[in-house]
Formats: C-alpha cells, sequence, structure tokens
C-alpha cells in the first residue's frame, strides 16, 4: 500500500479523530519504529512500527523560552543559533520535555553588547517576548563589572560617584576588581560608560539577573528553560 501520513495513520490505528493524533505527534508522544516524530504529514507505511507512549497527554505543544549564558564575543545574530539540543545545561531542572519544536521560531529578546557576557531570553512565545520589550528598563537587573587594577582610590567618594553615575543603582564591591550593580534602568553599555566616567578602567561586564530570574551557575554557551514558576 501507498504511504500514509503519520496523523491519518495513528488515528485509524487507536480509533481517535485525526486531530487529536495531531496533538499527541505534536507533542513528541510518537514514535516510528523507535523515533521519535514530531510531523503529523510524516509518510509512513504498514511495515512502520508505530507507538503511542502510555504517559501521553492530549495538549497542544506550548511555545517555549529559554535562559542562555551568552559567552563574551558573541554577537546577537548567532544567539539563536546557540540554543540546540546538545547546548541543554545538566543543570536544568524544569519539568519540560525537549522537543525539536522548541528549536524554531526562536527571536532574541534582552540582549546583549557582543563585547559582554551573561543572562539573554530567547523565546517562541510572543507573550514573553512583548513583555521583556514593553518592561526592560523597569524591570530590575543585577550586573558584575570586572574593572582593571589601578584608577582612583576607592573610597567612599567613589562609591557616590558611581551610583550617580549609574543613575541611582545599588553598587557594591565583590571583590577588589569586581563591581556589583543592581537597579532599574541598567543596561551593559551604560555601565562602560558610568563606569569609565568614575575613572575606572572596564575589563568586562556580566549580567547576572533580569527581575526574579537569575543567571545562578548556567555555563556559557549553554541555556536551560524557562520555568513554569518562574516570572521576570
Amino acid at each position: 500500500m501507498e504511504p500514509t501520513r503519520l496523523d491519518k495513520h495513528l488515528a485509524a490505528l487507536l480509533g481517535i479523530p485525526r486531530g487529536e493524533a495531531r496533538r499527541y505527534i505534536e507533542g513528541g508522544w510518537v514514535t516510528v519504529d523507535g523515533e521519535v516524530v514530531e510531523q503529523p504529514q510524516r509518510p509512513v507505511d504498514d511495515s512502520a512500527v508505530v507507538v503511542m507512549a502510555e504517559q501521553a497527554e492530549d495538549t497542544r505543544a506550548e511555545r517555549v523560552t529559554m535562559l542562555l549564558h551568552k559567552p563574551a564575543g558573541v554577537a546577537a545574530e548567532a544567539l539563536c543559533a546557540m540554543v540546540s539540543s546538545a547546548s541543554r545545561s545538566e543543570l536544568d531542572a524544569s519539568d519540560i520535555r525537549p522537543l525539536q519544536r522548541h528549536f524554531h521560531g526562536l527571536q532574541l529578546a534582552a540582549s546583549l553588547p557582543a563585547a559582554d557576557s551573561g543572562l539573554v531570553v530567547v523565546s517562541q512565545d510572543p507573550a514573553t517576548l512583548a513583555h521583556l520589550q514593553r518592561n526592560l528598563g523597569r524591570t530590575e537587573q543585577e550586573y558584575l563589572v570586572e574593572v582593571a587594577e589601578g584608577g582612583p582610590e576607592r573610597g567612599p567618594w567613589l562609591m557616590a560617584r558611581l551610583q550617580h553615575e549609574s543613575g541611582g543603582a545599588k553598587v557594591s564591591w565583590q571583590n577588589e576588581q569586581r563591581l556589583r550593580f543592581a537597579g532599574k534602568g541598567l543596561t551593559a553599555k551604560g555601565l562602560r560608560t558610568a563606569v569609565g566616567n568614575a575613572g575606572l578602567q572596564v575589563a568586562a561586564v556580566r549580567r547576572l539577573r533580569i527581575g526574579r530570574v537569575a543567571l545562578g551557575p548556567l555555563p556559557p554557551a549553554q541555556w536551560r528553560y524557562l520555568g513554569s514558576d518562574e516570572r521576570f
């Protein structure tokens, strides 16, 4: 017999509506000869072994958001391509099942300049993208700024100058070469300018947090899913 579409084959096999079969397939619950297939239009013949997982759920595959640790030196145009099944972090504790469809239609939000590193957001969810586009400037962010040795004496007046130059951010020394900034309206570019205006030479900038979502121990060039209980 001629091959038929997988959704039609599964519907006939299980005696269910074709639309329901399509949702199971798109949800990653169906294997063909042991391989997960997410395309309902995939042609199969009668010799194929088509199996649906026992724990399959009849729900539409949700659009996902990923948190990526951007390495320094990588341009914004290359970041979405860094998100793949191979670069998912072992530290991802979300209950989201990775699907190949999660790596299509990704857009970058909350980007960083090429020279800087840290937390960026990659998403296929229009609501998340719109939220960050509208509200990022009003959301508290946290950055680490590494400075070179030397420069002005690091007394109280320098901290006051840094706070003024950064628009009122909370500023503290983490060690002799690292400053922590936290506040609303912060940008990596703006912090480079603010620290430079205070007489210090910036060596590196890394974003640690956007709102309530932190980079944490996520390694550079790896990503994890934004959990269902996390909000920016």
